[in-house]
């Protein structure tokens, strides 16, 4: 399983919904603002937009909030200009960092990436340090439990889906980008539990982390996805179940 998908797995059973829902909605408007000053407010001609859209209404933010980021983006309303940017590092143990950010201020948001990072034994590399070992995917995980994996399998790979992967405990489903969608579908018509869907960025190979790495990983993780600048982390990281549990 991926270091992602793991870290997701470690931020839902821990529980902070509640306590992070300020920081969620702050990123997702980022998030509207942005996709609709680059390709609109009509959510049916951005993609990106409707992707945004669509995770901020899972998240339960009121539909008010969500019409305001889109006339920030479109102009309509006044509002702070974010710009993108993604920086390439490295974890404790040699593992790799892609962080996605939306900021107004470049300059504060590396000297702050700068920051975390060596206090949790990693560091920031040049650009195409580590990009090379992502690549976009279609994900999709499912609770193992109760399910057959012959059945999910015969589901997602006759929808489309690339391969699947199990760790006992979930069932990792990936696809193309262009196929997410469909095999989603498939999934969710056959009556099986979704934990999480997305388009990611997917890790081509894997770190093993064990003991103070690892450790220190999951800490430096936690400390990126708290930053209100950061979007998306994602990592290549691989440790033991028995590590995940002490650290929640």
């Amino acid at each position: 399983m991926s270091g992602h998908n793991k870290w997701s797995s470690i931020k839902h059973k821990k529980g902070k919904v509640d306590a992070q829902r300020g920081r969620i909605f702050t990123r997702l408007i980022k998030e509207i603002t942005v996709a609709a000053r680059m390709g609109g407010g009509d959510e049916e001609s951005n993609p990106r937009l409707r992707t945004a859209v669509a995770a901020a209404k899972a998240a339960n933010m009121p539909s008010a909030n969500i019409d305001r980021a889109i006339k920030r983006g479109t102009g309509e309303l006044p509002g702070v200009a974010y710009e993108e940017a993604t920086y390439e590092g490295y974890g404790p143990g040699g593992a790799a960092l892609l962080i996605e950010t939306l900021t107004d201020n470049k300059n504060r948001t590396v000297a702050d990436l700068r920051h975390i990072l060596g206090k949790h034994n990693g560091n920031l590399g040049e650009s195409g340090s580590v990009s090379w070992i992502f690549e976009k995917k279609g994900v999709i995980a499912i609770p193992a439990e109760g399910l057959s994996e012959d059945d999910v399998m015969l589901v997602v790979l006759d929808a489309g889906a690339e391969d699947m992967k199990s760790d006992g405990e979930v069932f990792e489903i990936l696809t193309h980008p262009s196929d997410f969608e469909q095999v989603k579908k498939a999934v969710e018509e056959a009556g099986f539990p979704i934990d999480s869907a997305e388009i990611t960025m997917y890790p081509k190979s894997f770190v093993k982390l064990e003991g103070k790495h690892a450790e220190q990983m999951l800490k430096l993780m936690d400390a990126l996805d708290e930053h209100d600048d950061v979007q998306n982390v994602y990592s290549n990281f691989d440790i033991d179940t028995s590590v995940m549990e002490q650290f929640e």
